[in-house]
């Protein structure tokens, strides 16, 4: 079975011949652990592309560095966000907003996104059905709520979501006029699945009440989501958090795979309300408390959990490795040698 025929198989609970994997290869992971790590990632292979081109990310300038040797650098990024960096790799906290006043909405200007005719894409198309042949391809789309308190600050956000202020609005629709353009590229790529991502959840429950979520977020994301699924193509969802309220509005707008934060979910029911509704689930084992203090052996044994309680290989669920700084590398030897022992 070919890996891009292992991922649609899954997605769809049907049968695999072996354990489905993800890998990401952070540039922090790949920063901290260097070339053993990119010769670690390259032995296990996944099915989502070949890593035989994966190289070591190129280490950030001195600038990037306080006189005490740690790393420190602010970037304003494309949007207009002001962002302070603490660790390479690693997202940082936005410590400027564009529109901190919204007095500032009318006169601002989202990027503007690829072009679907010119040499560039060409060569993306010619590279994506070349990925095609053997591996699965997963398109961008992005996100919403993330963006909008990148652009204004998180408290404020909250507020104006749940007071359903017009500026509000016209910025969550500005925002989705950016991530319809990728997902329409991502589309004429002709790829597998298009991703997107938002966490709307704390480690106990839901930012926002289930019904503001479903008046200012549902239906801008069933019309982000229409076009992917009337294509035939599947669905991506990253949502960090609790957030059990919502997989059934998830599954209703389109969603065909989510990456959950699993450690706030009691695993066995999560496996069973996801088989049951037909989403499917990525993997990851918790980066925090396994990978940073827990032990080899503890990272074997939830993997082997995972498996046992998800049943990958009757459908519905994978495997996914990203490796963050902060991660012991026995830990990390672990956990990829448990993946490649399960896929053999």
């Amino acid at each position: 079975m070919l890996p891009r025929e292992r991922i649609i198989n899954n997605i769809n609970f049907r049968s695999t011949d072996m354990l489905p994997l993800r890998i990401y290869a952070a540039d922090g992971g790949l920063y901290e652990h260097g070339q053993k790590l990119v010769d670690l990632i390259k032995e296990c292979g996944h099915d989502f592309g070949d890593f035989k081109d994966l190289t070591l990310p190129k280490p950030p300038p001195q600038e990037d560095f306080d006189s005490d040797g740690s790393y420190h650098a602010i970037k304003v990024d494309e949007w207009g966000t002001k962002w302070e960096y603490r660790i390479f790799g690693i997202w940082g906290h936005p410590i400027g907003w564009p529109l901190e006043d919204m007095g500032n909405l009318d006169n601002y200007k989202i990027p503007t996104s690829p072009a679907m005719s010119s040499a560039e894409f060409d060569k993306a198309k010619s590279q994506a059905d070349l990925h095609k042949q053997q591996y699965y391809l997963l398109g961008e789309g992005g996100g919403i709520f993330e963006k909008m308190h990148s652009l204004r600050r998180f408290e404020d956000v909250l507020m104006d979501v749940t007071l359903d202020t017009p500026e509000i609005n016209k910025l969550a629709d500005m925002i989705m006029e950016g991530v319809a353009e990728r997902v329409s590229h991502s589309l004429a790529l002709d790829v597998d699945g298009v991703a997107f991502g938002d966490d709307f959840g704390t480690e106990t429950s839901l930012l926002l009440s289930p019904g503001v979520w479903r008046k200012f977020f549902r239906p801008r994301y069933k019309a982000l989501m229409e076009p992917v699924t009337k294509a035939g193509k599947k669905v991506f969802m990253h949502c960090c958090g609790q957030v059990s309220d919502l997989l059934e509005d998830f599954r209703d707008v389109g969603i065909d795979v989510i990456w959950p934060q699993l450690p706030v979910y009691d695993l066995p029911e999560l496996a069973r309300r996801c088989r049951d509704i037909g989403l499917a689930l990525e993997l990851h084992p918790d980066r925090g408390s396994l990978m940073q203090r827990g032990t080899p052996g503890d990272v074997r044994a939830y993997v082997h959990n995972l498996v046992d309680t998800f049943d990958p290989l009757s459908g519905g669920s994978w495997l996914y490795i990203e490796i963050d700084p902060g991660f012991p590398w026995e830990n990390v030897q672990a956990l990829f040698e448990t993946a490649m022992e399960l896929r053999a």
